[in-house]
């Protein structure tokens, strides 16, 4: 009789259950813990608290609206993740504040920490993307149960402002009123605290003041990368002036002592002082030049992870921009141009915050200004130069858990 000549063979192809056994498979194997008492998953996260805290007013007022639960969803999310930045910030205060940062085993923690709140930050910026798959028209169905609540009253943000520096003179006024006008009692008490606590700019200007080899009986960058640009300025100029008479000679010497005067007003010390006055600067001169030595040696061993951390603090300052930028785009299309539901002047005050006079570490991205060739910054000599390569360490910061977090 014909047949399948596979028939009396398919146990090989579908085994039967019945020859597999229970300890013979790998993912069932292991045993159920949460059975034998202990916190569990909701009880460990407050799952209760949590998931039971989206109260929508359109539904209190009988009139529920759909996207306003997302609304809502969005920002608690927000607030939870600025929770987690102010979080990681407090603890690189804490680090610099402690004098911690002389162990210099320990900035690799502060580098990990502000890099993680820079990926926050990045996060928070795409999270718009959600909330705008909500309508203006969805927005405006249930708008008018918002106000007086606005995103100014989030005190986290303000705090966030505060410690990582923004200057209270760079702030824009709200409603021609000082910000922390908006905010009562214990909220109005823990600003005021946060103006008056050390902020991360003051923390890493005075990091930045003793970068090594800025001592004058020492290295003394600065002398050297002042005489380096002088003297090649002034090459420069005489190999020019060689050259056969012509408009593009011309314009090439205009150029070059357009050059030369901005590195003059660089190594100008009252120059300095007065845009530090006016706001155009945020760090003290020594700091300026500790940040430009790190730029100019970021490839030797002490000064790779100083570079990153300068890096990832003008990570911060970009990606507050963008979600600030984000923020007056995405209320522009929901509302145009109408009042803030907190009383401000909504899109227009918004917009007027998107400013370097909100970026914090502004004199970090001005240092590409004062980039020079590679054969202008003085060399080292790894014979006689052994900073760029021996790290300072103190036992007692590095290995006390305690202190050093």
């Amino acid at each position: 009789m014909s047949g399948c000549p596979f028939l009396g063979q398919k146990h090989r192809f579908f085994p039967s259950k019945l020859l597999l056994k229970e300890d013979e498979d790998d993912s069932q194997r292991g045993t159920n813990k949460a059975s034998k008492g202990g916190i569990i998953y909701g009880e460990y996260l407050q799952l209760d608290k949590v998931l039971n805290a989206q109260v929508l007013q359109s539904e209190l007022k009988k009139n529920k609206i759909h996207d306003e639960h997302l609304f809502i969803i969005t920002h608690q999310a927000y607030e939870l993740w600025f929770k987690q930045i102010l979080w990681e910030l407090d603890s690189v205060r804490d680090i610099f504040i402690n004098g911690h940062v002389r162990d210099e085993r320990n900035m690799l923690k502060v580098v990990t920490r502000i890099h993680r709140i820079t990926m926050i930050l990045r996060l928070l910026v795409d999270q718009f993307s959600v909330l705008e798959t909500m309508s203006a028209l969805d927005f405006f169905d249930f708008r008018g149960y918002l106000s007086p609540a606005s995103g100014f009253q989030s005190l986290q943000f303000r705090l966030l402002e505060n410690k990582i520096g923004v200057a209270e003179c760079q702030r824009v006024p709200y409603n021609r009123r000082h910000y922390r006008d908006n905010f009562q009692g214990q909220e109005s008490e823990v600003l005021l605290r946060s103006e008056q606590e050390p902020t991360l700019l003051q923390l890493v200007e005075k990091w930045l003041e003793r970068t090594p080899g800025l001592e004058k009986d020492g290295f003394n960058f600065w002398g050297k990368f002042q005489a380096n640009v002088e003297a090649s300025f002034k090459l420069e100029i005489e190999k020019l002036e060689q050259k056969p008479e012509s408009e593009e000679k011309q314009e090439m010497m205009e150029d070059l002592n357009k050059q030369k005067e901005l590195f003059a007003s660089l190594f100008d010390e009252k120059r300095h002082d007065h845009l530090l006055s006016k706001g155009d600067r945020r760090l003290s001169y020594k700091a300026l030049q500790g940040a430009l030595m790190i730029y100019f040696y970021r490839e030797e061993p002490r000064f790779q992870v100083p570079f990153q951390l300068l890096t990832s603090l003008m990570d911060i300052d970009t990606l507050m921009t963008k979600w600030r930028y984000n923020h007056v785009c995405m209320v522009h299309r929901m509302i145009g141009s109408k009042a803030g539901t907190g009383g401000s002047s909504g899109y227009h005050y918004l917009r007027s915050t998107v400013s370097d006079r909100y970026k914090v570490f502004v004199d970090l991205f001005n240092l590409a200004t004062f980039l020079v060739p590679r054969a202008w910054v003085p060399k080292l000599n790894p014979n006689i130069h052994k900073f760029p390569y021996t790290a300072e360490c103190c036992d007692s910061s590095y290995c006390s858990s305690e202190d050093s977090d």
